[in-house]
């Protein structure tokens, strides 16, 4: 694979952190469309962690792989879009899984994608459905989640409120 197909461009400020050695971590993107929607896929039921839920594209930092090589590579996997530019972290959540892997470390960001966006090339042995999630839609995201566990939701809602460039 060659090392440009990994390669994006990252915002002036944009804090990409350093995981600790030992440490799991999993990147998440918030894409966002020309409508200034954002696009989520539904994880299949048959998933272990958060099945038939709503999430943004993402996934496990690998072994040797940088935050931000394995959200490049996150994105292309899952959708066939290549990262652009990296335009802001969203945040870093830090959360338990019910797979007996532990704690986990979560960086997501909101990210510029180049490809078709009408046509994601999804996984559907992992993924039942995408769509695209303006304001109006947002309770969707909640979707067969437990109160409280809104982390889609609130990651998807933060962007559309202040997306880049000022656009709504």
């Amino acid at each position: 694979m060659s090392e440009d197909r990994w390669s994006a461009a990252v915002d002036p400020g944009v804090e990409l952190p350093r995981p600790a050695d030992g440490e799991l971590w999993a990147v998440g993107a918030v894409i966002l469309d020309g409508d200034g929607r954002a696009f989520a896929q539904r994880r299949g039921p048959d998933r272990r962690l958060f099945p038939d839920c709503w999430d943004v594209v993402g996934g496990h930092v690998e072994p040797g792989e940088t935050l931000l090589d394995a959200l490049v590579r996150e994105v292309a996997e899952e959708t066939g879009w290549r990262v652009r530019r990296v335009r802001r972290l969203l945040g870093v959540t830090t959360w338990t899984g019910d797979d007996g892997l532990g704690v986990r470390h979560e960086a997501d960001f909101l990210v510029e994608v180049d490809g078709d966006l009408r046509r994601p090339a999804l996984e559907w042995s992992r993924h039942t459905a995408c769509a695209w999630f303006g304001p109006d839609d947002l309770d969707r995201l909640k979707e067969n989640r437990a109160p409280g566990e809104f982390l889609v939701h609130d990651l998807i809602a933060a962007a559309l409120r202040d997306p880049p460039g000022g656009r709504r």
